[in-house]
């Protein structure tokens, strides 16, 4: 499957879900990692992310959501990054998705979603594959200054 520019159209009247997750970056002989995150059997790798719950925050979803997609629990939250918006897969539902930076020194996680599979993968800032969103790209390619620059006191 292609995404093309009708997920990023609003239809009038549709349903809406506020999503967050996170960019997950590690540090390791000064290059800068992402987190991804894949369904087993599945060829495009994508950012953690899912819905807010009833009661959560944007920071504690993205939190929750990087835990079940990535195993990924040892987290510095670093700064808020981005909104994105579209359809989801379905095409049924309007997602206002938030995007937060975190930092980790774990290498591997063990995902924890009881309804998918994910597998997690690192991947260097500057050679980074395509994703299966071509908006969690964009916000990947539009942020690398800022990431860099919030990065920085962490910089070996």
């Amino acid at each position: 499957m292609r995404i093309d520019e009708s997920w990023y159209k609003r239809p009038a009247s549709i349903a809406e879900r506020t999503t967050s997750g996170g960019v997950i970056v590690r540090i390791e002989s000064g290059k800068i990692y992402i987190a991804l995150v894949r369904e087993v059997g599945l060829y495009h790798y994508v950012l953690p992310k899912g819905g807010v719950e009833a009661g959560e925050t944007l920071e504690q979803a993205a939190w929750r959501e990087i835990q079940e997609e990535a195993g990924l629990t040892e987290l510095q939250l670093i700064s808020k990054l981005d909104v994105r918006e579209r359809l989801d897969y379905r095409k049924r539902r309007w997602i206002t998705a938030h995007y937060f930076l975190f930092l980790t020194e774990q290498v591997d996680g063990v995902p924890t979603d009881p309804k998918h599979h994910y597998k997690l993968a690192w991947a260097p800032l500057d050679t980074m594959p395509k994703l299966f969103w071509p908006e969690q790209q964009d916000l990947i390619q539009k942020n690398r200054d800022k990431i860099m620059a919030l990065l920085q006191p962490q910089s070996p």
